[in-house]
């Protein structure tokens, strides 16, 4: 152990010492005193004597090739006490063949588009990016080095024109959109963005060099702001929405009304609270019929949840689809009771979060939710009485990250989860040290993580976790190598989430790229893979495999990529059989796999991806199909189906338990899902959307195996018990959103859904199709109208008065 130490430090000293410089462009930004006007025309006095900046390079794919002359980009930067005003013209000698599909708000079409990155503190940590396209639609994140948080809206103006000589944009951010510090003479971190999309070009103002593993650090400098100050940063955004729900029960109709508020604490630090959340037109989740031992996870789509959240995403800790999500405990019944309702979601009464982040680049973040009481409906059957069964209390879930960054690319982070349950019921606290460590030159990452549990329920536990990994981010060759430890006890699920634990494994990995076009090939990576699991009771592997592949784009941009990954040896599934050590052993195996996804710039486009898994088990393999042509009829009209085809022979899982032995299931399993999305966009602010999906599965099961203690099964004739699952569902989406102030949105959404499940397989499509709606199809339709209220404004209003 002691031979370790020298090698570690020396290690350490290496990824902190290397460094890199390089000369950061300058531009300046001039003080204006007349009123500017968003219109796209550049034509106030102010802009003629601004200093331009230009000379764009290009980042993709030639990366480090300047810009064309023909396709020149020249960009001007003005100010005045409430907002900077971006000028950008963007030459192009073929105008008319200018890409400007009409998107929603925040998804990158077939556009071209224009962005400025601005990073107020100049400390290479974190970008308010701005976006918009050729169509006048507007994108904006948060962005760190890992991570762009376009679920983070903000309030700004724009406006573009097409001329004939290329476009124009033209835009306003108000301070109150930005963060920078109290310094009477700013310094900004600032690039500037532009894709030419016919020719899947990118350029930047400042070159950023692809062979380095970060972009941020590689911003130009603002310069000539000086003496403002950052606006009371208070915004109210009342809501009210309307819901008639109709099926074969009856009509019901609800009416909510609420409050989202978003306070600027000071210049680093912002509140959000929603008050009566109202989460009823967030997207639907794609539910699948599930066999396994684990539940099946779902992306949050709830708005307040994803907004801001990268630092509430540090250390993987938090899954917020658990704050309203199902009760954490069951009824307890009598042998005369049964359950006659049980709640599938909790109701949140409100949430808050505070994040920010200091000039010293101490980030903090802070987040509270309180879910109400919760109960089940346990009926007698002797009596027909009826009583309530608490099956969750009032709760109160907080989340705590402290994240530290050094030398703009490096970070430590402390995070606390705590979950707190009145009365009996379960209580839980997580807590966890992250650390990103990255050399000056963005040559080498240290990275990893110290996590520890802790659960309060009638049996207190104690688990822990940790990783660390060491590798190579720049250059044409990358590696990496990874080991985590996982203990038996480590339990997060009560905000958090994770299937496996008591393991520890070992992964490793190399990949080469060109960073340059070659006559083939705008990209080109190869990657291996290999990666070993080992329970740590039994030392038996969970998973163990090697894998190739390779991602590549065309000249044509073209996406092409295949693969292979090999598990050579028998491994154990520890959880399949629902039974604390009895592992089902799991084959030697193989699949392949590969995908082509033509240039989406052509009018029709085709994405498709066959893949094949063999088993060293008789009569077992997997294969599937993927297929998704998409057709743009023009800049506004776009529609993309999707099917996606599955089938699994001979299969082997869980279904029963007979007396003391654990029954599985030899089983043929098919899965096809279709689904439709599509747009009508009437203009930038209004459009129509159309999302629907069927999803059928079935699993057949040919022959039943008792698990014997090694591992290996043997068939069972004598269980006979039907455990066949045929499992249908509908979802239809059709909606409305118009943009009608900023910030201020009218949605109108008509969703309909349904699903059955049977014991008894049907194996006709056409019929699982008509069965799903017989009886009991859902129809929803609703309408929301939130409006963006800004104190500074608002306060004008009550002065007129």
């Amino acid at each position: 152990m002691n031979s370790i130490r020298p090698l570690f430090f020396i290690v350490l000293f290496l990824i902190i010492g290397i460094t890199q410089s390089y000369s950061q462009k300058k531009t300046t930004a001039l003080r204006v005193d007349e009123s500017i006007s968003i219109d796209g025309k550049l034509d106030e006095a102010v802009w003629m004597k601004t200093p331009v900046a230009n000379n764009f390079i290009m980042l993709e794919p030639d990366n480090g090739v300047p810009e064309s002359p023909e396709r020149k980009s020249e960009v001007k930067v003005i100010y005045d006490d409430n907002a900077i005003y971006i000028g950008a013209i963007l030459y192009d000698n073929e105008p008319a063949k200018i890409e400007k599909e009409i998107t929603q708000r925040d998804i990158f079409g077939t556009a071209d588009h224009f962005g400025i990155f601005v990073n107020g503190f100049n400390d290479g940590q974190q970008d308010f990016r701005f976006f918009v396209s050729a169509s006048g639609v507007q994108m904006d994140c948060l962005a760190t080095e890992n991570n762009e948080d376009f679920s983070w809206d903000a309030i700004w103006n724009s406006e573009v024109k097409i001329t004939d000589y290329g476009w124009v944009v033209e835009m306003e951010i108000p301070y109150a959109a930005l963060r920078f510090s109290k310094e009477n003479v700013q310094t900004w971190g600032v690039n500037f963005f532009r894709e030419i999309r016919r020719f899947r070009q990118k350029v930047t103002w400042s070159k950023i060099d692809r062979a380095v593993g970060s972009v941020i650090n590689q911003a130009g400098v603002l310069e000539g702001i000086e003496n403002i100050k950052t606006p009371t940063r208070l915004f109210f955004i009342p809501y009210t929405s309307g819901y008639v729900e109709s099926n074969n029960l009856g009509t019901e109709s609800t009416f909510k009304a609420g409050m989202d508020i978003k306070y600027g604490i000071n210049d680093s630090f912002t509140l959000d609270a929603i008050l009566v959340p109202d989460f009823g037109q967030a997207a639907f989740d794609n539910v699948e019929l599930n066999l396994g031992p684990f539940e099946q996870q779902f992306n949050e789509n709830r708005p307040f949840f994803t907004e801001g959240t990268d630092l509430f995403s540090k250390g993987n800790l938090v899954y917020s689809r658990r704050i309203g999500g199902p009760p954490s405990s069951s009824p307890a019944t009598n042998e005369n009771e049964t359950v006659e309702s049980y709640p599938s979601t909790v109701n949140l009464l409100n949430a808050l979060k505070v994040s920010g982040r200091t000039a010293e680049g101490l980030g903090i973040g802070f987040l509270n939710a309180i879910t109400e009481k919760t109960y089940a409906r346990v009926r007698n059957t002797d009596t027909n009485e009826v009583r309530n069964q608490l099956v969750e209390p009032l709760s109160n879930y907080n989340v705590l990250v402290f994240d530290q960054r050094f030398n703009q690319n490096s970070s430590v982070s402390f995070i606390n989860t705590n979950v707190t349950r009145v009365g009996d019921f379960r209580d839980a606290n997580v807590t966890g040290i992250v650390y990103d460590i990255n050399s000056k030159g963005n040559k080498y990452n240290f990275s990893g993580d110290l996590k520890m549990s802790s659960i309060y329920d009638d049996v207190k536990g104690n688990g822990y976790s940790t990783y660390m990994n060491f590798g190579k981010t720049f250059g044409k060759y990358r590696y990496s190598i990874a080991s985590q430890y996982v203990s038996k006890d480590f339990d997060i699920n009560d905000l958090g989430i994770n299937f496996i634990t008591n393991y520890h494994n070992v992964a490793a990995n190399f990949n080469y790229r060109i960073l340059n076009p070659t006559k083939l090939f705008n990209s080109f990576n190869l990657n291996t893979n290999y990666y070993i699991e080992l329970e740590n009771t039994t030392g038996k592997a969970q998973d163990h495999w090697i894998n190739l592949n390779v991602n590549s784009n065309t000249l044509k941009n073209d996406y092409i990529g295949y693969g292979f990954l090999v598990s050579p040896f028998v491994t154990y599934n520890f959880y399949e059989s629902r039974v604390a050590g009895r592992p089902l052993a799991f084959p030697a195996s193989g699949n392949a796999w590969i995908y082509f996804s033509s240039n989406y710039n052509r009018k029709f486009a085709l994405d498709i991806e066959p893949s094949i898994r063999i088993f060293d088990q008789e009569n077992r393999m997997n294969y599937g199909l993927f297929i998704s042509p998409r057709y743009r009829f023009n800049d506004k009209m776009t529609l993309i189906y999707s099917t996606n085809f599955s089938r699994q022979n001979s299969d082997i899982g869980w279904v029963d338990f007979s007396e003391s032995d654990i029954i599985l299931a030899e089983r043929n399993r098919t899965t096809l899902t279709n689904s439709i999305s599509g747009k009508y966009a009437i203009n930038n602010k209004m459009t129509l959307n159309l999302t629907t999906r069927h999803y059928w599965s079935f699993a057949e099961n040919v022959q039943f195996h008792t698990l014997l203690e090694d591992g290996t099964f043997t068939p069972n004739n004598n269980y006979t018990t039907n455990r066949d699952a045929n499992f249908n569902l509908w979802n239809f989406d059709l909606s409305y959103s118009w943009w009608f102030a900023p910030g201020s949105q009218i949605t109108a959404l008509y969703r309909n859904n349904a699903q059955n499940f049977s014991n008894e397989i049907d194996k006709s499509y056409g019929s699982n199709f008509n069965n799903v709606f017989e009886d009991n199809l859902n129809h929803v339709f609703s309408v929301s109208v939130r409006y963006f209220i800004d104190y500074n404004k608002a306060k004008n209003w009550f002065k007129k008065v």
